[in-house]
């Protein structure tokens, strides 16, 4: 986390219009926070290079210090939304090179300070197109502590690093979950896929609350893999950040296969399914399980 405290008066973005967002949010106890709306700030991380900091400038506030970019929300603005410009106006991140893993708040009651993690998917270099950075740099996880970090980063950043090796992973058995709810989709089986992955890709923009995923931390954006077997691989359907995955031949072994494959990468998975016996062959794979309920639930 990265607390964004200017210096009174200070003109965040001196080229432009003033957002209704930049303001001071103050404590009973004089305490103040900047972002009327709360504030936000990206934890980019890239697997070869480390967490992209922000080497802050003199005058700012804690000047001389290390941080994430980030910043005030606007008005109406979600957390990933709000991460997600700041880093780009601040750094030059490129939205599309990123994928959201997770968000975690400070909820200080009047103000809050959202963490988005998200890993880099596509390499990018960090560019200064704000006053308030003198350096971007790449930095190396175990070196984040030996830098000047600003206060409110340096406060949080114990529990953010802890976060760094977490990846959750969902793979969703499509033919299990459609077919545990009568509502005629033997008629038109890939048109139940479709939905199917369109409500999924819905809840993967949303995210997923960690207690549900029995994780730590707020809201996880797992990644996803829907397995679609027999006359369902027809569909076309897509969705950002769902990988469609069509069997070949039985589709329990390629869920287990596909379980095996993030497994491999480091994933912490959970298997979708209602299929007594699927379950027994994830859970022995190293998987958790979740019925078809529990993703319903969820959808609805």
């Amino acid at each position: 986390m990265s607390i964004e405290l200017p210096l009174p008066g200070e003109q965040r973005r001196p080229h432009g219009p003033r957002d209704p967002g930049d303001a001071w949010v103050v404590a009973p106890s004089g305490e103040r926070y900047w972002g009327r709306f709360g504030a936000a700030g990206l934890l980019a991380i890239d697997a070869a290079r480390g967490v992209l900091l922000q080497h802050r400038v003199s005058w700012s506030h804690f000047g001389d210090t290390w941080a994430l970019p980030g910043g005030a929300r606007h008005e109406g603005e979600s957390a990933r939304d709000g991460a997600m410009r700041e880093s780009a106006e601040e750094a030059g991140v490129p939205d599309a090179s990123m994928a959201p893993r997770c968000e975690s708040v400070l909820d200080l009651g009047i103000w809050t300070y959202t963490t988005l993690l998200a890993d880099v998917v596509t390499p990018f270099e960090p560019v200064i197109s704000d006053p308030e950075s003198r350096e971007l740099r790449w930095v190396p996880v175990d070196d984040v502590a030996g830098y000047p970090l600003h206060p409110g980063f340096a406060s949080s950043w114990a529990q953010l690093s802890g976060l760094i090796g977490v990846r959750p992973a969902l793979v969703i058995d499509a033919a299990n979950v459609v077919g545990s709810v009568p509502d005629g989709w033997w008629k038109d089986r890939v048109g139940a896929a479709a939905r199917l992955i369109a409500r999924v890709g819905a809840l993967a923009e949303q995210g997923i609350a960690a207690a549900e995923l029995d994780l730590p931390e707020n809201t996880w954006f797992p990644e996803i893999s829907i397995v679609v077997e027999g006359q369902a691989k027809a569909t076309d359907a897509a969705a950002p950040g769902i990988d469609i995955v069509r069997a070949a031949g039985e589709g329990d072994d390629t869920i287990v296969a596909e379980t095996e494959r993030l497994l491999g990468l480091g994933r912490s998975v959970t298997a979708v399914t209602s299929d007594r016996g699927l379950t027994e062959r994830v859970n022995a794979a190293g998987a958790s399980s979740r019925g078809a309920g529990w993703l319903l639930g969820l959808l609805d």
